[in-house]
């Protein structure tokens, strides 16, 4: 959406510094593609050489931040947080596909279907008996929703993800396109030379303003609920075994694989590809680093790493150290050939 510079500074809550406040800004760019009409950002000293050569029209920056050569032309946006404030520019200039509110007619609704006001629910869309979904919300094409399943307010499901039965989703939730919430834990015990499922008979609960990615797996409860907090946020490609508790305002990246009845507290971050082993409970804030193995209970605030994961700072002194070992091997190997031509001599 096309707007003047004076506008989408205002918006913004920033400060124009040179250039012409009449420009027109249709579309936001990186620092280092970003041309005539767009704006862009420099909040990172390392990206300070893109600005010189830049065509962009105008640059959102912190006060006091050190550029030397500003292009001719270029409106510089000060703000005290250039970064929240190119986001508002970046969702004001591209919105988000608006669907006409309407309920496809290839949707299927089975009995008893509450619906809310303003919703889009688009073609191909199955919606189960007593499922209910809240005002505002987006269910996109080919979507599957369950019997009894609770859909919240302004919530955006897209294509194809697929909700099981029982599942609630509070508001303001994204479920990205592949998303499986809902399906059964892998529980089984072995018995008579062969795995006999565990009945998995328990359900999910979704906070508010959660968002989850495309092709991620959230496993319902055995007998209880698997629960994610509100605010959390977790991306493409994650396995949540059954009966997890995921606190509020956690970051799960890419490939991570959390293990049943874990809990992990608030504020937690677990980089991509770490690995949770079931019933371990990962304390508030602790941050547990990329490709980790956690097999432990974690204290709040730690920083992890490594597998099986320790302190980092443990953990890259053993890093260090087994970088040395190949010169060490060399030096007793040295020594060893010392000692056997001191013995020789002796004898």
């Amino acid at each position: 959406m096309p707007i003047t510079l004076k506008d989408l500074a205002d918006i913004c809550d920033a400060r124009i510094e040179g250039g012409n406040p009449s420009t027109i800004i249709t579309s936001a760019a990186e620092i280092t593609a970003a041309k005539t009409a767009q704006v862009t950002q420099l909040t990172n000293a390392r990206y300070t050489q893109y600005l010189e050569g830049s065509t962009a029209s105008a640059c959102f920056i912190a006060e006091g931040f050190p550029v030397k050569h500003i292009p001719d032309g270029m409106a510089m946006l000060i703000s005290a947080d250039p970064e929240m404030s190119f986001i508002k520019a970046v969702g004001l200039l591209h919105p988000e596909r608006a669907h006409q509110r309407a309920i496809a007619p290839q949707a299927i609704l089975e009995a008893n279907v509450a619906l809310g006001d303003n919703l889009y629910i688009g073609p191909y869309a199955v919606i189960g008996e007593h499922a209910s979904i809240g005002d505002n919300s987006d269910i996109m094409a080919g979507v599957y929703i369950g019997k009894n399943a609770k859909i919240g307010k302004n919530c955006r499901i897209y294509p194809y993800a697929v909700i099981y039965d029982n599942v609630i989703v509070g508001n303001n939730v994204i479920i990205h396109s592949g998303a499986i919430i809902g399906a059964d834990g892998f529980g089984y015990k072995f018995r008579n030379h062969q795995h006999i499922k565990v009945p998995q008979v328990g359900d999910v609960v979704i906070g508010d303003n959660v968002e989850i990615g495309a092709n991620t797996c959230v496993d319902r409860g055995a007998l209880g609920s698997t629960t994610i907090g509100a605010g959390s946020k977790i991306d493409n490609l994650v396995q949540i075994g059954h009966n997890n508790k995921i606190g509020d305002h956690v970051i799960l990246c890419g490939q991570v694989g959390i293990s049943g009845s874990c809990h992990i507290g608030d504020y937690a971050v677990l980089a991509g590809s770490a690995g949770i082993a079931d019933h371990v409970t990962i304390g508030q804030g602790a941050v547990i680093m990329a490709r980790s193995g956690v097999a432990g209970n974690v204290s709040a605030n730690a920083h992890m790493f490594g597998s099986p994961a320790k302190d980092k700072r443990v953990a890259y002194k053993e890093q260090v150290a087994l970088s040395k070992l190949p010169e060490l091997l060399k030096k007793v190997k040295h020594l060893e050939e010392k000692i056997q031509a001191l013995e020789k001599k002796e004898t």
